[in-house]
């Protein structure tokens, strides 16, 4: 062999050991980039449920917004519950494993099509069925089905209003509440509760609020909190006994003409979950979902 071809074969070598140290590099990278959010193994069993209001607050055209229109930011915050639960599920050890997913609408869809989607989104996992690849499916799911849901809403443009009192009064302890369970259900809303036929009144307390509502008793002066509290304004108790519960409220969006608007909202909320003895609760804006990730992150992985 010559000098020049040994030179030759030498530098093929060095080139060939170079790319293979380069490909298990990029194959160890893979894997890091693949890695779970840290989590205490020891976690509870977790029933998460989410319950969507799509009344006309969804409507890109009643209710336009130049950043992201609201069903978009509905979307996003849906996708990080997916991803949370998904994080929750791999940090798991596999024989613990007895955990559960699921989305509501209330009320229930005639369309027996749209019916079979909600079915599809109502996962257990147990040890016997937690491969990965199911774990990472639920993010999937959890974006195409509600993606499809939302637009077939907008696209019927039949807005009835969405039964979110009577949803805690006849349906959120045989939903949402599994024994040993920890019990999560994600509510998204704008903050006003109406349907037309779930309009209760017991003097100043009411199964349902609008911007008409709040107008009306005249909650829209600086003196809002007193006259809420002297005169019991608020939601009619839907449920007691709720203590085995945890709500998080995503997507208060107040009528901009009164500024005291969210105040009264978020004390309509406050008062009602109190009433119902929901103990663990958060409420919050329609933030944009990249803001909104780390509070639904938060609240789902806390133990």
């Amino acid at each position: 062999m010559g000098i020049k071809n040994y030179f030759t074969l030498t530098l093929l070598i060095l080139l060939l050991q170079a790319c293979k140290k380069e490909s298990k590099e990029i194959k160890v990278l893979d894997k890091e980039q693949e890695s779970v959010v840290k989590l205490s193994s020891n976690r509870p069993d977790l029933n998460l449920s989410i319950l969507l209001d799509l009344s006309d607050r969804i409507n890109p055209d009643k209710y336009p917004d130049a950043a992201m229109e609201f069903y978009l930011r509905d979307l996003g915050y849906i996708n990080s519950i997916a991803e949370s639960f998904e994080v929750h599920l791999r940090n798991k050890r596999t024989l613990k494993i007895n955990d559960q997913i699921q989305l509501y609408i209330d009320p229930e869809p005639a369309d027996k099509k749209l019916n079979k989607k909600l079915e599809d989104l109502k996962l257990k996992f147990t040890r016997d069925n937690a491969t990965k690849d199911k774990i990472l499916s639920v993010s999937d799911a959890y974006d195409s089905i509600p993606k499809f849901i939302y637009e077939a809403a907008i696209l019927d443009d039949a807005y009835v209003g969405s039964d979110v009192w009577r949803f805690f009064k006849n349906k959120v302890n045989d939903f949402c509440i599994e024994e040993n369970h920890r019990n999560i259900l994600v509510l998204l809303t704008d903050g006003y509760i109406y349907h037309k036929n779930t309009l209760l009144e017991e003097e100043h307390l009411t199964s349902y609020l609008t911007p008409q509502t709040v107008k009306s008793f005249r909650l829209n002066s600086s003196k809002w909190e007193e006259k809420i509290t002297g005169g019991k304004y608020g939601f009619i108790p839907a449920n007691k006994n709720l203590e085995d519960l945890e709500v998080l409220v995503l997507g208060i969006n107040p009528d901009p003409k009164n500024p005291y608007e969210e105040d009264v909202i978020f004390k309509y909320w406050q008062d009602w979950f109190q009433a119902m003895g929901v103990e663990n609760y958060e409420i919050k804006q329609a933030l944009l979902p990249s803001d909104m990730k780390g509070i639904i992150q938060e609240f789902i992985w806390g133990e």
